[in-house]
């Protein structure tokens, strides 16, 4: 029989930075990845501000900094006929932590594995895939899981961490089901060419606004990535109007894009997300906790969903590594960090909910084509807010530094 001290199912942001933190404090951690790499394209890719300053806490800054990355400093909404409205300037927060660093999700998860695999206690399987959980009596002990061949295996915990994401099969397998909230929009991600000739600063997120429908552009080094928004459940709809649909409905939104959309080969590369908003009012059983999307899944709105679910793990780390040191985790530890994360998960995702119900919700439904003339107002004329809102995007309620244990000059 396997054992290990603490498995973490999902090789995710929560999970990696979570088997970083705990190795370095001298836990025996098993990560459990199913996939054979890290190639996540249209995953969560902006790294904030908090995340940054926890990166250089562990003393990996200057790797960070080196890996592809580009810099993000404002947000704006278009206004017809009318300059941009800038409602968020990154520049304005002190250095160095003033920017978002937009990478590939995969280049980012590479380098915390790479961090990872320096400590002796850090064992990471890729192309494992956790399929139960393993009881001994009333209490959570361990995994089973298949391997790329098909074979199974059982390993044994003294604690289990689902960090398996928003369709987690750990937290179904413990009985807890999340608190659905209602979202306006699903989004498909797509990618079209962009040129070297093209101005436009390299980050700068672009969104357009129809009458049931958005486009949010983020312009990357030699391509624009881009995200279609239309109201929840139109993918068969979108769908049935074939390649041709979403070529028109890209060129209507962004005409200065109709000269590539050509580059859409067929649906084949629209990447739907059925996006969900909703949380755990229990993350944990005995011998299991629930972080990142796991307990909590967040809308793409405002791109927060990494950052909390690192937040997230740099607190469980912070929190348990005590006990899993001690070879016995009491279930009043998990209840603590549902505790100490509860409160930021709601404020950004009441947050979140508000952006919906005023911006998204009236556009998906028709009622409007553009952000409300009172948001872009108060974005004009108020400092307080273009000072503040910055640095709830940038750091969010609560942000977590690196435990002691986990910190290098």
């Amino acid at each position: 029989m396997e054992t290990t001290g603490c498995v973490v199912v999902g090789g995710g942001p929560a999970g990696m930075m979570l088997g970083l933190l705990l190795s370095r404090a001298g836990v025996r951690v098993t990560v459990l990845e199913k996939l054979a790499d890290f190639f996540r394209d249209f995953r969560g890719d902006t790294v904030h501000a908090s995340t940054i300053r926890l990166i250089d806490e562990l003393g990996l800054g200057d790797e960070f900094r080196r890996l592809p990355q580009s810099r993000l400093s404002s947000i704006a909404f278009p206004v017809p006929g009318g300059p941009p409205v800038t409602v968020g300037n990154f520049d304005s927060m002190p250095a160095p932590y003033n920017y978002i660093a937009m990478m590939p999700q995969w280049d980012f998860l590479d380098f915390l594995a790479g961090a990872a695999a320096q400590e002796p206690s850090f064992e990471l399987r890729m192309s494992h895939t956790a399929t139960a959980l393993v009881r001994n009596g009333g209490r959570v002990a361990g995994v089973k899981y298949t391997n790329a061949d098909g074979a199974g295996g059982e390993l044994r915990a003294d604690l289990v961490v689902a960090t398996d994401g928003r369709h987690s099969t750990l937290r179904r397998a413990a009985g807890l089901a999340p608190k659905e909230y209602p979202v306006p929009f699903d989004t498909w991600w797509f990618r079209l060419p962009r040129y070297s000739s093209e101005s436009g600063a390299v980050a700068g997120i672009v969104p357009a606004f129809g009458r049931g429908e958005a486009l949010v552009t983020l312009n990357r080094s030699d391509y624009y990535q881009l995200g279609y928004l239309a109201p929840k459940g139109a993918d068969a709809r979108i769908r049935a109007e074939g390649v041709e649909g979403i070529r028109h409905r890209v060129a209507a939104l962004r005409p200065d894009l109709a000269d590539r959309v050509g580059a859409i080969a067929s649906l084949a590369e629209l990447h739907w997300l059925d996006v969900r908003l909703n949380r755990l009012r229990q993350w944990h059983v005995d011998g299991l906790l629930c972080i990142g999307d796991a307990a909590h899944a967040m809308s793409p709105a405002g791109g927060v969903g990494i950052n909390l679910a690192i937040q997230d793990a740099a607190a469980a780390a912070a929190i348990l590594a005590p006990a899993l040191l001690r070879g016995k985790v009491p279930r009043t530890e998990l209840a603590k960090v549902q505790r100490r994360r509860r409160l930021p998960t709601v404020v950004v995702q009441t947050g979140q909910r508000v952006m919906h119900k005023l911006l998204f919700e009236p556009i998906m439904i028709g009622k409007r084509s553009g952000a409300p003339a009172a948001l872009l107002s108060v974005a004009r004329h108020s400092p307080a807010i273009r000072h503040l809102l910055p640095r709830f995007i940038a750091f969010g309620p609560r942000p977590e530094h690196a435990p002691a244990f986990a910190r290098r000059a």
